[in-house]
Protein backbone atom coordinates (compact mmCIF):
# COMPACT_ATOMS: atom_id res chain seq x y z
CA UNK A 1 0.00 0.00 0.00
CA UNK A 2 1.62 3.42 -1.22
CA UNK A 3 -0.03 6.21 0.76
CA UNK A 4 0.14 9.63 -0.37
CA UNK A 5 1.09 12.86 2.03
CA UNK A 6 1.38 16.14 1.18
CA UNK A 7 4.39 18.13 2.53
CA UNK A 8 3.88 21.84 3.20
CA UNK A 9 5.71 24.19 2.19
CA UNK A 10 6.55 27.72 3.62
CA UNK A 11 7.65 30.34 1.43
CA UNK A 12 9.79 33.25 2.22
CA UNK A 13 8.87 36.38 0.35
CA UNK A 14 12.55 37.96 -0.60
CA UNK A 15 13.54 40.83 1.49
CA UNK A 16 13.70 43.85 -0.87
CA UNK A 17 17.47 45.09 -1.95
CA UNK A 18 19.24 47.27 -0.01
CA UNK A 19 18.12 50.72 -1.48
CA UNK A 20 21.72 51.97 -2.14
CA UNK A 21 21.73 48.98 -3.96
CA UNK A 22 18.62 49.78 -5.93
CA UNK A 23 19.88 53.39 -6.62
CA UNK A 24 23.10 51.91 -8.28
CA UNK A 25 21.03 49.23 -10.46
CA UNK A 26 18.78 52.05 -11.56
CA UNK A 27 21.44 54.66 -12.22
CA UNK A 28 23.35 51.98 -14.31
CA UNK A 29 20.07 51.49 -16.44
CA UNK A 30 19.14 55.15 -16.48
CA UNK A 31 21.83 56.91 -17.81
CA UNK A 32 23.20 56.31 -21.02
CA UNK A 33 26.45 58.77 -21.17
CA UNK A 34 27.11 62.16 -22.31
CA UNK A 35 24.54 64.02 -24.26
CA UNK A 36 21.72 62.33 -22.91
CA UNK A 37 19.06 63.31 -20.95
CA UNK A 38 16.67 61.00 -18.67
CA UNK A 39 13.57 59.98 -19.54
CA UNK A 40 10.75 61.28 -17.33
CA UNK A 41 9.57 58.02 -16.04
CA UNK A 42 13.44 57.23 -15.55
CA UNK A 43 13.92 60.78 -13.40
CA UNK A 44 10.65 59.47 -11.74
CA UNK A 45 12.39 56.04 -10.43
CA UNK A 46 15.43 57.56 -9.45
CA UNK A 47 14.01 60.16 -7.50
CA UNK A 48 11.62 57.92 -5.54
CA UNK A 49 14.64 56.02 -4.40
CA UNK A 50 16.31 58.58 -3.25
CA UNK A 51 13.24 60.27 -1.37
CA UNK A 52 12.70 57.39 0.83
CA UNK A 53 16.41 57.36 1.67
CA UNK A 54 18.08 59.00 4.77
CA UNK A 55 21.58 58.83 6.17
CA UNK A 56 21.54 55.20 7.71
CA UNK A 57 21.46 53.61 3.85
CA UNK A 58 24.71 54.83 3.39
CA UNK A 59 25.97 53.89 6.75
CA UNK A 60 25.78 57.80 8.12
CA UNK A 61 24.34 58.99 11.38
CA UNK A 62 23.58 62.75 13.57
CA UNK A 63 25.59 60.83 16.47
CA UNK A 64 28.77 60.69 14.47
CA UNK A 65 31.51 63.67 15.60
CA UNK A 66 31.55 65.58 12.54
CA UNK A 67 27.17 66.02 12.27
CA UNK A 68 27.22 67.34 16.33
CA UNK A 69 30.31 70.36 15.23
CA UNK A 70 28.53 73.69 16.09
CA UNK A 71 28.88 77.28 14.79
CA UNK A 72 31.74 78.18 17.23
CA UNK A 73 33.85 75.37 16.29
CA UNK A 74 33.73 75.87 12.55
CA UNK A 75 35.09 79.33 13.03
CA UNK A 76 37.86 78.16 15.46
CA UNK A 77 39.23 75.69 12.26
CA UNK A 78 39.43 76.50 8.29
CA UNK A 79 35.68 75.11 6.93
CA UNK A 80 36.87 72.16 4.58
CA UNK A 81 34.24 70.65 2.23
CA UNK A 82 34.93 67.14 1.33
CA UNK A 83 33.48 64.34 -0.04
CA UNK A 84 33.10 60.66 -0.84
CA UNK A 85 32.94 58.79 -3.79
CA UNK A 86 30.69 55.55 -3.72
CA UNK A 87 30.76 55.17 -7.09
CA UNK A 88 31.60 56.64 -10.50
CA UNK A 89 31.79 55.64 -14.40
CA UNK A 90 31.55 57.74 -17.41
CA UNK A 91 28.19 57.67 -17.50
CA UNK A 92 26.96 58.46 -13.89
CA UNK A 93 28.98 59.33 -10.34
CA UNK A 94 27.34 58.42 -6.56
CA UNK A 95 28.79 61.01 -4.49
CA UNK A 96 28.28 62.05 -0.55
CA UNK A 97 29.42 65.92 0.22
CA UNK A 98 30.20 66.90 3.59
CA UNK A 99 29.63 70.61 4.52
CA UNK A 100 30.34 72.00 7.96
CA UNK A 101 28.54 74.99 9.33
CA UNK A 102 28.53 78.46 6.99
CA UNK A 103 29.91 76.53 4.79
CA UNK A 104 29.75 77.70 1.04
CA UNK A 105 29.52 75.78 -2.32
CA UNK A 106 30.00 78.32 -4.29
CA UNK A 107 27.70 79.42 -7.45
CA UNK A 108 28.63 76.75 -10.52
CA UNK A 109 27.11 74.59 -13.39
CA UNK A 110 26.95 71.12 -14.25
CA UNK A 111 27.47 71.05 -18.35
CA UNK A 112 25.45 68.91 -20.35
CA UNK A 113 24.39 67.13 -17.14
CA UNK A 114 21.25 65.88 -15.08
CA UNK A 115 21.90 65.98 -10.98
CA UNK A 116 19.65 64.50 -8.32
CA UNK A 117 20.43 66.46 -5.04
CA UNK A 118 19.13 64.64 -1.69
CA UNK A 119 20.02 66.29 1.73
CA UNK A 120 20.73 63.16 4.63
CA UNK A 121 21.63 65.66 7.12
CA UNK A 122 21.65 68.87 8.05
CA UNK A 123 20.18 72.30 7.15
CA UNK A 124 21.17 74.63 4.03
CA UNK A 125 20.35 77.42 1.90
CA UNK A 126 19.72 76.49 -2.01
CA UNK A 127 20.03 79.36 -4.56
CA UNK A 128 19.82 78.30 -8.23
CA UNK A 129 19.57 79.75 -11.15
CA UNK A 130 18.86 79.33 -14.94
CA UNK A 131 19.51 81.16 -17.99
CA UNK A 132 17.08 83.08 -19.15
CA UNK A 133 15.86 82.47 -23.03
CA UNK A 134 16.19 84.03 -25.32
CA UNK A 135 19.58 85.27 -24.03
CA UNK A 136 19.57 88.76 -23.06
CA UNK A 137 23.20 90.45 -22.20
CA UNK A 138 23.80 93.40 -19.91
CA UNK A 139 23.35 97.20 -21.50
CA UNK A 140 26.42 97.66 -23.52
CA UNK A 141 28.02 94.16 -22.63
CA UNK A 142 28.80 91.46 -24.99
CA UNK A 143 28.87 87.97 -25.03
CA UNK A 144 32.60 88.31 -24.49
CA UNK A 145 31.66 89.80 -20.85
CA UNK A 146 29.77 86.72 -20.06
CA UNK A 147 27.35 89.35 -18.32
CA UNK A 148 23.89 87.67 -19.08
CA UNK A 149 20.42 87.52 -17.54
CA UNK A 150 19.58 84.42 -15.69
CA UNK A 151 16.44 83.51 -13.41
CA UNK A 152 16.10 82.62 -10.30
CA UNK A 153 14.56 78.71 -9.90
CA UNK A 154 15.44 78.02 -6.07
CA UNK A 155 16.15 80.55 -3.52
CA UNK A 156 15.11 78.96 -0.27
CA UNK A 157 16.17 76.99 3.02
CA UNK A 158 15.62 73.20 3.78
CA UNK A 159 16.51 70.25 6.12
CA UNK A 160 16.89 67.28 6.54
CA UNK A 161 14.71 65.28 5.55
CA UNK A 162 13.48 66.72 2.22
CA UNK A 163 12.41 65.83 -1.23
CA UNK A 164 15.14 65.44 -4.03
CA UNK A 165 15.71 68.42 -5.78
CA UNK A 166 16.54 67.81 -9.97
CA UNK A 167 18.15 69.47 -11.88
CA UNK A 168 18.35 69.22 -15.96
CA UNK A 169 21.35 70.25 -18.93
CA UNK A 170 19.38 73.47 -19.12
CA UNK A 171 17.11 74.08 -16.01
CA UNK A 172 16.00 72.94 -12.76
CA UNK A 173 18.56 75.35 -11.84
CA UNK A 174 21.53 74.30 -13.50
CA UNK A 175 23.77 76.48 -11.56
CA UNK A 176 23.59 76.65 -7.85
CA UNK A 177 25.07 77.45 -4.97
CA UNK A 178 25.11 75.92 -1.11
CA UNK A 179 25.34 77.29 1.86
CA UNK A 180 25.42 74.91 5.33
CA UNK A 181 23.36 76.56 8.13
CA UNK A 182 24.47 73.22 10.19
CA UNK A 183 26.60 70.24 8.98
CA UNK A 184 25.27 68.74 6.20
CA UNK A 185 25.82 65.52 4.44
CA UNK A 186 24.70 65.53 0.64
CA UNK A 187 23.92 62.61 -1.64
CA UNK A 188 24.53 63.53 -5.13
CA UNK A 189 24.20 61.34 -8.13
CA UNK A 190 25.39 63.16 -11.47
CA UNK A 191 25.06 61.71 -14.74
CA UNK A 192 27.31 61.91 -16.88
CA UNK A 193 29.81 63.36 -13.87
CA UNK A 194 32.49 65.67 -14.08
CA UNK A 195 35.80 64.86 -16.20
CA UNK A 196 38.30 66.43 -17.87
CA UNK A 197 36.43 67.53 -20.55
CA UNK A 198 33.34 68.40 -18.65
CA UNK A 199 34.50 70.80 -15.62
CA UNK A 200 32.47 73.38 -14.01
CA UNK A 201 32.07 77.37 -14.79
CA UNK A 202 31.94 79.34 -11.51
CA UNK A 203 29.97 82.54 -11.13
CA UNK A 204 28.93 85.46 -9.00
CA UNK A 205 25.60 87.13 -9.40
CA UNK A 206 24.64 90.60 -9.52
CA UNK A 207 21.41 92.45 -8.92
CA UNK A 208 20.37 93.74 -12.14
CA UNK A 209 20.26 96.97 -11.12
CA UNK A 210 24.13 96.85 -10.50
CA UNK A 211 24.49 97.14 -14.57
CA UNK A 212 20.79 98.52 -15.36
CA UNK A 213 19.85 100.99 -12.33
CA UNK A 214 16.57 102.05 -14.48
CA UNK A 215 14.95 98.73 -14.62
CA UNK A 216 13.61 96.28 -11.54
CA UNK A 217 14.99 92.81 -12.94
CA UNK A 218 16.15 89.51 -12.09
CA UNK A 219 19.67 89.15 -11.13
CA UNK A 220 22.36 88.86 -13.55
CA UNK A 221 25.24 85.91 -13.86
CA UNK A 222 28.85 86.84 -14.34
Amino acid sequence: VVRRTRRRVLLRTPEPAPLLQRLFAACRDVFRGPGTVPAPDDVALIRGILDKMGPGDVNLSAEQNFFKATDAAALQHPLTITRTTIYTCTNFSIVIFFLPPTAVIPLHNHPGMTVFSKLLLGSLRIKSYDWAEPPVFAAGSTPDDHLRLAEVVVDSGFSAPSDTLVLYPAAGGNMHRFTAATPCAILDVLGPPYSEDRDCTYYQDFPYSHCCPSESQPPLQL
